[in-house]
């Protein structure tokens, strides 16, 4: 699966998370401290509030949802590197959205697929990989079956691009996505359907 990229990079290939991805997933997250302290890219599963949390037991319960297949990422690559991803799932297994009680004030369905972390390493902001996988995201939900997807991003400008959790805005909209309501002072609910793949 190919994902368009900046003039003069290599073609970035997605791939799922899964154990085959397990060892360069892990690297990412390791060359990067963990992730945002230590998260392992948990934070949006159940156990992200858990009182036990450390880096360590965040990375086996990552795993461990790995080899489950409750951990659902499109991870993007150059060569034998992986370079970032995009996290997503069913509410069932995301639930910790930013948010949670505007979200809820004005929910009015449950979508079939949320997108939780998007999340870029260090030297490779700003070169289209965000985008790649959100794309390869979608790609994997449309062959899961397609539904309503939903986003939570926040405009780019407001943010600095290593805290944007959930991604930009203005990715979700390039990709077809639209606006549904505003649930914080920068962050959005943002909403596409997507169709089975033929």
């Amino acid at each position: 699966m190919a994902a368009p990229t900046m003039p003069g990079s290599q073609a970035y290939r997605v791939r799922p998370l899964d154990e085959s991805t397990w060892p360069a997933f892990a690297a990412l997250v390791e060359h990067n401290n963990g992730v945002f302290g230590g998260c392992w890219c948990i934070g949006f599963h159940p156990e992200g509030g858990a009182r036990d949390r450390t880096p360590e037991l965040n990375r086996d319960r990552k795993l461990a949802r790995v080899r489950a297949g409750t951990a659902q990422a499109a991870l993007v690559f150059r060569g034998q590197d992986c370079l970032g991803w995009c996290q997503f799932g069913p509410p069932g297994e995301l639930p910790r959205i930013k948010s949670r009680a505007a979200y809820e004030k004005g929910q009015t369905a449950v979508p079939d697929w949320r997108i939780g972390c998007c999340f870029v390493g260090k030297g490779h902001r700003r070169q289209g990989v965000a985008a790649a996988a959100l794309g390869g995201a979608l790609d994997m939900i449309a062959a899961l079956g397609g539904g309503v997807v939903e986003g939570y991003p926040e405009a780019p400008g407001a943010v600095p691009a290593g805290f944007l959790f959930n991604g930009a805005l203005s990715s979700y909209e390039k990709l077809g996505f639209t606006r549904d309501r505003q649930i914080g002072k920068h962050r959005w609910v943002v909403t596409k359907r997507v169709r089975p793949q033929s």
